[in-house]
């Protein structure tokens, strides 16, 4: 008896002495977030990245963090519509550290990427290069199409056929290899298919847009081969009281005009929003007169409420997307048509104006699990249908030539390892149903269906001075047309990389990818005159899939004064599926054949920003890409010139300016073809003004663009010969923010 009571005293002893060193392995972190002008910030969601923790701010705008395992962390502060803040924290065991962050409602230079890996970690600890656009930027562009407002990043140009179909180009990838998505997942547009056709995403109601630059294939498809741009509205957090925004936005050389405005009311485990917004332009003016039918038109809705526990979420809503916009023409082909001639082409150019009306209706359900004392400590699913059509509008009769619908089911799931000492990762499966119709004169594929189904994984070993990532992927696509051969791929997709910090705010990145690419269901079954492409497009249902290998270097610097970037990259596809000119013309068309061939693509993206004092920075970047079929050293078609643009940004207070002269060489490494596109610069001006109080924000901005009013065409245009940028103009924001 006295044995077991002096066993019990004894385990008991221990139990205590362990609960004590427990609690003093640990450390704790806290601070505040403010506005600039000192107001605290409630309920802004803080985490410590590493460990994947989260708070929110109190109504005194502080927060806290109690027992933090000792170890350097990167610490977020981060309120929907606004940029992230940075902060960095080293915890002993039993310290206190104190990390207090100010909210400032201009651009900032690094932030947290969602996209890369699948859950957050900065833009600098990143393997793969990453840009964000956030919505102040967001705003102040030209955002009635998405190319338009991603124009000029760093690493990314636009294709277009008028503003109302510009589509983001990444390290010279077009169409298919460029993934666009919505909250991680699809959202059943063409805009893929043909450089007329638009992507159906409203820009104003944005938190931001992500670019995952080089592929990407991993964790979102075979097809990301050049990147993804990923567009985020937030709502996946429940939060107390009320906030939103209103925006409004008017610009002339367009007579641009356009509003978008959202609530959020939330309680402690509930949240509800609703946006909703439209914009619209007239034909736009140049140097040279107003291009035709070169106007736009959109209005959106969006709504959803969701549950957010301590453990887990679920999530419902649902999109509409309305568009309609014009397809510039050739002003002596329309002469010709008002003198009676009626055959061949249509699109700019052939006889007749055409307008395109996208519709898009979308429907997600999410859910998941989180912060589970499991080896699977969190998950999140995603289910999302899309039904997507348009009307390719033959004007004045307003006669329908061609109908397009594209219904696709998509679904998700992705789930988070235990992080064990250095070790940690992600796994997960998704799939594809889609169901595709075309109608009319430019039905160039029968009626088809496709089904896909991809599992994946990502692991990293994360060493204090270097980390370690590895992944791999393996898809299997299937095309089902009606009348035609089906087809059927699958293939296998990795990655390794290595991230080293080399000291003093530099780190080193470099990674190696093999991708592989199903050809897409209009390479495979096209068939007939493509004026969206400016090509009579003849497919091959024998075509192969391509294979990618791949190599990045990224040497990064960050700190107080300097912040600067340099990337490499270098990637080789073999069995490049590409249009391969006849020599024969078709419908007053180009006749062409989808072919294979090998292919190489390498290209450099810099950008050095510096502090010439507290308030006043030099910005410059530049990027460059040169690709070409290696068997003949043909140039590959649209690929964007070497791009420069240098500036200042100035901060007074509420006030910043930001001067800046955007540059491009002359390209004349052109495909058979093509023509040549001479170089251009152009200079820019962007003002604004923040005025914050407790629970609102003010901001008024300016952008005047293209000052100089120069005459310039862009390479990456199907109608740039007759159809150059727009000219000089001046485009007025008012956002207010109230949270």
């Amino acid at each position: 008896m006295q044995l077991r009571k002096s066993l019990v005293a004894l385990t008991f002893c221990l139990s205590a002495l362990a609960i004590g060193v427990q609690a003093q392995s640990g450390g704790t972190l806290r601070g505040k977030v403010a506005l600039a002008n000192g107001d605290p910030v409630h309920n802004v969601k803080v985490t410590i990245i590493q460990l994947k923790r989260s708070t929110e701010t109190k109504e005194d705008g502080s927060y806290e963090f109690q027992n933090v395992p000792a170890g350097k962390y990167d610490i977020s502060a981060h309120l929907e519509r606004t940029p992230d803040i940075l902060a960095k924290a080293e915890i002993a065991s039993g310290q206190t550290v104190t990390a207090d962050f100010e909210i400032r409602l201009e651009a900032v230079r690094e932030q947290v990427t969602v996209t890369a890996t699948g859950s957050e970690e900065t833009t600098f600890n990143s393997i793969q290069s990453v840009t964000i656009i956030g919505s102040l930027d967001l705003a102040r562009k030209n955002p009635i199409s998405l190319g338009e407002a991603l124009d000029h990043e760093l690493g990314v140009a636009k294709r277009s056929f008028g503003p109302g179909s510009s589509r983001p180009v990444v390290r010279g990838f077009d169409g298919d290899r460029v993934l666009v998505l919505q909250e991680g997942i699809g959202i059943g547009g063409l805009g893929f298919q043909s450089g007329d056709h638009a992507e159906p995403i409203d820009l104003l109601s944005q938190d931001r847009i992500e670019v995952v630059k080089g592929p990407a294939t991993l964790l979102y498809g075979s097809n990301a081969i050049g990147g993804v741009v990923n567009a985020i509205s937030g709502h996946n957090e429940a939060h107390k009281g009320v906030r939103g925004y209103v925006t409004g936005i008017g610009g002339t050389t367009n007579n641009q005009f356009g509003g978008s405005g959202g609530i959020e009311f939330g309680t402690e485990r509930w949240l509800f929003w609703a946006n909703g917004g439209g914009q619209r332009t007239q034909d736009y003016k140049t140097p040279i007169g107003t291009i035709e039918n070169s106007f736009s038109r959109y209005g959106n809705a969006s709504g959803g409420f969701g549950y957010f526990g301590d453990k887990g979420f679920l999530s419902f809503s649902y999109t509409a997307d309305r568009r309609n916009y014009g397809i510039p023409t050739e002003p002596e082909e329309e002469h010709d048509d008002d003198h009676g001639d009626d055959d061949d082409d249509d699109h700019g150019h052939g006889h007749e104006m055409v307008r395109l009306n996208p519709r898009r209706d979308g429907f997600q359900f999410r859910g998941g699990f989180r912060d589970l004392a499991a080896p699977i400590s969190g998950g999140n699913f995603t289910l999302q249908y899309n039904n997507y059509r348009h009307d390719e509008i033959e004007l004045p009769d307003e006669e329908i030539g061609t109908q397009f619908k594209n219904k696709s089911f998509l679904y998700r799931a992705v789930f988070d390892q235990r992080r064990t000492g250095r070790y940690s990762g992600s796994f997960g499966f998704s799939g594809l149903y889609r169901d595709f119709t075309a109608i009319g004169e430019e039905a160039l594929a029968p009626p088809t269906t496709q089904n896909n189904f991809a599992a994946f994984g990502l692991q990293t070993v994360d060493f204090e001075k270097f980390a370690l990532q590895f992944g791999g992927r393996v898809e299997r696509n299937a095309y089902s047309p009606d009348g035609l051969r089906d087809r059927s791929f699958t293939g296998f997709s990795g990655s390794a990389g290595i991230r080293v910090g080399l000291g003093g705010n530099n780190v080193f990145v470099a990674n190696y990818t093999h991708s592989y690419r199903a050809p897409a269901l209009e390479e495979l079954y096209n068939n007939g005159p493509h004026p969206g492409n400016l090509t009579f497009e003849i497919g091959d249902d024998n075509l192969d899939r391509e294979r990618g290998n791949g190599i990045d270097f990224s040497l990064r610097h960050n700190s107080r004064r300097l912040r600067a970037e340099a990337n490499y990259f270098y990637y080789r596809i073999n069995d490049f599926v590409y249009l391969a000119p006849t020599g024969n013309i078709e419908d007053g068309l180009i006749e062409a054949n989808y072919a294979q061939g090998d292919s190489r693509f390498t290209g450099t993206e810099l950008r050095f920003d510096v502090g010439l004092t507290n308030n006043l920075w030099l910005l410059s970047s530049l990027d460059y890409v040169n690709s070409e079929l290696t068997n003949t050293g043909t140039p590959l078609p649209r690929i964007p010139p070497l791009r420069a643009r240098v500036g200042f940004e100035a901060f007074a207070k509420g006030f910043r300016i930001n001067p800046e002269i955007v540059m491009a060489q002359d390209q004349n490494r052109l495909f058979t073809t093509e023509e040549r596109t001479a170089g251009y610069a152009t200079v820019n001006l962007n003002a604004s003004y923040t005025y914050t109080q407790k629970h609102y924000a003010h901001i008024f901005s300016v952008n005047a663009f293209n000052l100089n009013d120069k005459l310039f065409r862009n390479h990456l245009s199907f109608i740039k010969e007759f159809a150059p940028e727009i000219g000089r103009g001046i485009r007025a924001v008012y956002t207010l923010r109230f949270f």
